[in-house]
């Protein structure tokens, strides 16, 4: 893949991570961490801004370092997602609510037995 591909590709999983921030059931941070991947490939100079960024750049570092998930973020998550599997819950029903809180259930899981 050429470099304006992974810069382009970069792009597109930065603006979904935005928009996962802010979307309930839509995992913001995977998308960055894709977006970082596609960067260090293709520019070199925006994964340098990502990593060093005040706000998501810790969180970053502190993942590709050490695969670790500090304990504020796993916190946030879990209960973003125990928010939307109310919702779910509420607004679709019972039936069709099962599979968006098992899928939650077990992303759970495996964010809270991530290292700290």
């Amino acid at each position: 893949m050429t470099r304006p591909l992974w810069v382009a590709a970069g792009f597109v999983l930065f603006a979904l991570g935005w928009i996962g921030m802010v979307m309930p059931m839509m995992p913001g941070f995977v998308f960055l961490l894709g977006a970082l991947y596609c960067f260090a490939r293709g520019n070199p100079a925006l994964e340098k801004w990502m990593l060093e960024h005040p706000t998501y750049g810790p969180a970053l570092r502190n993942w590709r370092d050490h695969r670790r998930i500090a304990r504020k973020s796993k916190v946030a998550a879990l209960s973003v997602m125990v928010l939307a599997g109310v919702l779910s819950g509420v607004f679709a029903g019972f039936p069709v609510a099962i599979v968006p809180i098992a899928i939650m259930t077990l992303v759970a899981g495996w964010i809270w037995t991530r290292p700290e």
